[in-house]
């Protein structure tokens, strides 16, 4: 019994963060975990910079509400759905991720959550629990299912590392040459075909 574990950001829709960098003029934001591996330190530092220029949820769903999925994204992910059990694993928050997700045709998704103040400042954050892909992945071993993983950031070395079958997608060329051992892809029809041969 196999089910996929995909990362979003980066693998299906475009970064998030990214995105609102380049809609609210703020290039800091740009800051993914592509850049720093350390999520606490990096998700601390974007509410701080929100908290200086006074933005706050409803700033960033208005530029969500504008992101389509990566080209492709819902093919792939259509096709993979017809023929295993797919979930999406990210650090994300439910906040950010409902209108993606629709568009979509709702897919599963395990992600976070935010702490949001009535005024709409994110105050916090709640991770679901540590490691969270690579536990998810430990978990759904530990209940009879084998892994396979995909995804783009240092956060899902661990859940690729610890399937039976893992790829990096359109990754970075650092996190691809120091590691060299993980297959890696660019397009959909790829890292779908790599998928059915380990299922």
């Amino acid at each position: 019994m196999n089910i996929v574990c995909l990362d979003m950001e980066g693998v299906l829709v475009p970064e998030i963060w990214i995105a609102f960098s380049e809609a609210s003029g703020i290039p800091e934001l740009r800051r993914t975990t592509r850049d720093e591996p350390d999520y606490d330190k990096l998700m601390t530092w974007r509410l701080g910079v929100l908290k200086e220029h006074g933005l706050g949820l409803k700033e960033i769903q208005n530029v969500i509400a504008q992101i389509d999925p990566l080209p492709g994204a819902k093919g792939f992910l259509d096709a993979l759905r017809a023929e295993t059990q797919a979930v999406i694993l990210s650090d994300t928050f439910e906040q950010f991720a409902q209108p993606l997700m629709e568009k979509l045709d709702w897919p599963t998704l395990f992600c976070n959550t935010l702490n949001v103040a009535p005024d709409g400042e994110i105050t916090g954050y709640k991770m679901r629990c540590q490691q969270s892909k690579l536990s998810t992945v430990r978990a759904f071993q530990s209940i009879g299912y084998d892994t396979i993983a995909a995804g783009d950031s240092f956060n899902d070395l661990g859940m690729i590392q610890a399937s039976k079958a893992g790829f990096l997608f359109r990754s970075t060329p650092a996190i691809k040459a120091a590691h060299p051992e993980i297959p890696a892809f660019e397009d959909f029809d790829a890292l779908l075909n790599a998928i059915r041969a380990a299922l």
